[in-house]
């Protein structure tokens, strides 16, 4: 006898359960409201292949409700893929499991993204459905494939979702299929308590296709979702469901959220599901047809395997060098060509400029990336000549429009990374990666090469005042794991850190650059990368030095002014350029050595927080930063008042001496 679909999501309800139970932490109520809701969509609708995990025209599945782990582990489990297998499942929370308390990216297959900060799913779903759309626009049919996100009310009470769905419905994202569980619920108990939206009306409101069901009504669920494949317009499906549906007595209840059900409360919940089957046992017809729900896609990706290999073999040969984000092969020969002009014709752009600069020579070559700018392209400058905008009805071009969303623009880009083929980058003021940080977090947790261009760097963007020019912004994003800050300091500094940032596969990078034009201080070519070093010294001494001063960006102008004073006074000094701490700490030893020397006299000099210079300067060093908001002034009056010049860096070090 087949197993009926209302079994088969009961085998999602009591995996989930009990996992949690076991775990002794979870959050059951999420998975046993949206069992049915799930059955049907893995079952019918979502295109995959268990054995071939990274089929690149495979549906993508987002839990954006990440507290809800246990579907998406059930649902692997029980379709087939390698893992997790059933020990991993009542291994859930425990360490170094894969199934962890949220989904990770990397863990398992079959899991795109990390999800948990809730709304960041939606949110980069709009760039796996947007990568989908860009893919399609090149390679014809070749891509053809959903983006199916499950929501919950959590999602969609955090702010970034409104970014995702408005940029969304204005791309027409029409692949993008968003399945909110409607259980009315949140952990401090109903959702009245605090929001009235109609839900529906809101995206209705951003041009999206809209359909409310039962989600425990299999039939009405799948007579949505083909509504939803059948409308061009991005779909929002409200499933009205019961939160811990099969709980007799804590169904509907918060008390379903985020703790385990109870030895009581499981034993009552299998007698209302009429499941008599011991912790983790899925009976052999149920677990039968879900195994074969999850085999139906082999020849499904067999098919889409014969139409790949049919396209031109240099088609195929840079798809698959953009899946395994390898480099096009001139890349570095132009950018070395390119800083080998600039050493023979010194130039003083703006770092932001010279970014720019840098992107004319990256973009022709490297077709993949993907611009854009949070409505700030003239204050970047982030588009280059040979990139159109991509427009709702034409995704052929490579620049995104994002509009004032930095957070919506920093999930997207994750999205886009996360689908595989493309390199995003995308560009705000250095202020506003505080608007970004939850996204440049998950960059950062995924190992996502995404590069964030974050122009108006300091104090030195002048008048627009303290509310727009970062003070602790370095010292803190330098304290996320897994990220890289580049500081450079003119443009070959800046087109060494582009190379350094794209040649990094697995970790994203933060561009910092100004707005004032800087001195070329770089005037000799070489086709090393200092800059993928962290730090080196950029101004040898005249003879054994007795002073080394460490600056990155715009102070390494005037590091090398104070060595040059130093000098003519009788004092050997050397200047180390440090455009990344984290690049320069992960050096050996005897590199990191060689490059601070050991000299009398260490000083630091950086126009934002000291916190963090003590570990190069030790705590007696001369520290010269700005440990306070800045002002709104001309740049050359800011500096001045706040101490960061030649002169002072000069008296604090002749006093230290």
């Amino acid at each position: 006898m087949t197993a009926s679909k209302r079994e088969m999501a009961n085998a999602i309800r009591a995996l989930s359960m009990d996992a949690v139970q076991a775990a002794k932490s979870g959050h059951p109520g999420m998975p046993m409201g949206m069992a049915d809701t799930a059955t049907v969509l893995f079952t019918e609708f979502m295109k995959f292949d268990p054995s071939w995990p990274e089929w690149p025209d495979r549906d993508r599945f987002i839990l954006s409700a990440g507290h809800g782990s246990m579907l998406i582990y059930s649902l692997l489990y029980l379709t087939g893929y390698k893992n997790p297998t059933i020990e991993d499942i009542k291994n859930f929370r425990k360490l170094h499991q894969p199934c962890a308390g949220h989904p990770e990216f990397g863990e398992a297959p079959g899991i795109e993204m990390t999800t948990g900060p809730l709304g960041q799913g939606i949110a980069t779903s709009v760039g796996f459905a947007a990568a989908e759309k860009l893919s399609a626009a090149r390679m014809g049919d070749v891509v053809d494939h959903y983006t199916y996100v499950i929501a919950g009310d959590g999602c969609l009470m955090e702010g970034v979702s409104q970014e995702a769905i408005s940029q969304a419905g204005h791309l027409k994202l029409g692949k993008l299929i968003v399945l909110w569980d409607d259980n009315s619920i949140c952990i401090d108990g109903e959702t009245d308590m605090t929001t009235s939206d109609d839900q529906l009306k809101r995206f209705e409101a951003s041009n999206w296709h809209t359909i409310a069901v039962d989600g425990h009504d299999t039939d009405a669920v799948a007579a949505a979702l083909k509504a939803a494949q059948d409308d061009d317009r991005p779909s929002l499906i409200a499933c009205k469901t019961t939160i811990g549906y099969g709980s007799p007595n804590k169904g509907g209840t918060s008390a379903t959220h985020g703790a385990p059900l109870g030895d009581e409360e499981i034993a009552a919940t299998r007698e209302f599901l009429n499941w008599p089957h011991d912790p983790f046992v899925v009976p052999d017809d149920v677990l039968k047809a879900w195994r074969e729900a999850g085999a139906r896609g082999a020849s499904a990706s067999a098919a889409w395997k014969e139409k790949f290999e049919a396209l031109a073999d240099d088609v195929k040969a840079d798809f698959n060098r953009r899946l395994n984000k390898d480099l096009p092969a001139d890349l570095v020969p132009a950018i070395n060509a390119y800083k080998k002009d600039l050493a023979e014709n010194p130039v003083g752009p703006a770092t932001r400029i010279a970014s720019q600069m840098a992107l004319e020579v990256i973009n022709p070559i490297m077709q993949e990336t993907i611009g854009g700018s949070a409505d700030l392209t003239g204050s970047n400058m982030t588009l280059t000549k040979d990139l159109s905008p991509i427009k709702p009805d034409d995704f052929t071009g490579r620049y995104m429009y994002y509009g004032v969303r930095e957070f919506g623009m920093a999930a997207a880009m994750n999205g886009m990374a996360l689908h595989g083929e493309y390199m995003p980058y995308g560009g705000t003021f250095m202020v506003f990666t505080d608007y970004c940080r939850p996204a440049i977090r998950l960059s950062a947790l995924m190992e996502q090469r995404v590069v964030y261009v974050m122009s108006h760097d300091s104090i030195g963007l002048g008048e627009d005042g303290p509310t727009h020019q970062p003070i602790e912004h370095l010292a803190s994003l330098r304290a996320m794991p897994n990220v890289n800050v580049f500081r450079p300091c003119d443009a070959i500094e800046t087109a060494e850190c582009w190379l350094a940032a794209l040649e990094d596969k697995d970790t994203p990078s933060i561009l910092v650059l100004t707005r004032q034009g800087l001195k070329q201080a770089r005037l000799e070519h070489t086709d090393e990368n200092l800059c993928a070093k962290g730090g080196y010294v950029i101004s040898e001494a005249s003879s054994d030095a007795k002073v080394t001063i460490i600056a990155t960006g715009s102070e390494v102008e005037i590091a090398i002014e104070a060595q040059a004073e130093l000098e003519a006074d009788g004092t050997p000094t050397r200047v180390v350029s440090m455009p990344s701490t984290e690049t320069f700490d992960a050096q050996p030893a005897d590199y990191q050595d060689s490059v601070l020397g050991n000299t009398s006299v260490y000083a630091s000099i950086e126009a934002g927080s000291t916190y963090g210079w003590d570990k190069y300067v030790g705590r007696n060093g001369v520290k010269i930063g700005i440990d306070e908001f800045g002002a709104s002034a001309p740049a050359k009056d800011l500096y001045k008042h706040f101490g960061v010049t030649k002169e002072n860096l000069v008296s604090q070090i002749k006093a230290k001496l």
